[in-house]
């Protein structure tokens, strides 16, 4: 894994692990980090970061409209 430096404002820093597991959350909501990899970012195993993702206001499930209208499809067929 990649080390990168952030500037971020004082008070994010004191609630350091809070702040990279918001990051981690989001990266996994945007599709940008796998589950296993958000959760590593985290410091957290896959079932537990799975278990604060809604703390961030983030679902565990990231499936589309579109994806699920693709597999009703699939199905119909």
């Amino acid at each position: 894994m990649t080390t990168i430096t952030l500037e971020v404002p004082d008070f994010l820093e004191e609630n350091h692990s809070d702040t990279v597991r918001f990051l981690a959350a989001k990266l996994y909501e945007s599709g940008k980090l796998s589950l296993g990899q958000a959760a590593e970012m985290a410091g957290l195993t896959k079932q537990t970061f799975a278990d604060i993702l809604a703390d961030y206001g983030v679902n565990y499930i990231n499936y589309s409209f579109e994806d699920v209208m693709a597999d009703v499809a699939r199905i119909s067929k």
